[in-house]
């Protein structure tokens, strides 16, 4: 998710690549970061228009919960999505749970100017 020229939130579909190998298993190359916290919202929490405070990950760990921009497209982020969260300036974006669920997540403060390994999904 980022800021459009228009100012308005913006989100599209894509995967975090993982092309390098690791005992076998396929890794993402190293992603450089200064801060790593988590949050969690209890069942039924809600959060009204705002924009990320910084740029970072959001790791969702468990909940389901639905985006909403200004031009009122949506989206679906469920457990083991990574939203990368861009948009930090303009009309931002809102957000509630869906389900019985907490909304359990890790926020990860990437270094400027890091590859953030993000490939767009094909249209």
């Amino acid at each position: 998710m980022w800021t459009g020229e228009d100012g308005n939130s913006l989100f599209e579909e894509g995967t975090v690549e993982l092309n390098g190998v690791a005992r076998g298993d396929d890794q993402s190359p190293v992603i450089a970061v200064n801060e790593l916290t988590f949050r969690e919202t209890v069942s039924g929490g809600s959060w009204d228009w705002h924009k990320d405070p910084v740029p970072r990950y959001v790791i969702t760990l468990t909940g389901t919960l639905e985006f909403e921009t200004k031009d009122g497209s949506t989206f679906i982020i469920k457990p083991g999505d990574i939203l990368l969260a861009q948009d930090n300036t303009g009309t931002g974006h809102k957000w509630r749970l869906i389900g019985d669920e907490p909304w359990r997540r890790a926020y990860v403060v990437y270094q400027e100017g890091t590859d953030l390994c993000f490939t767009p999904n094909k249209k």
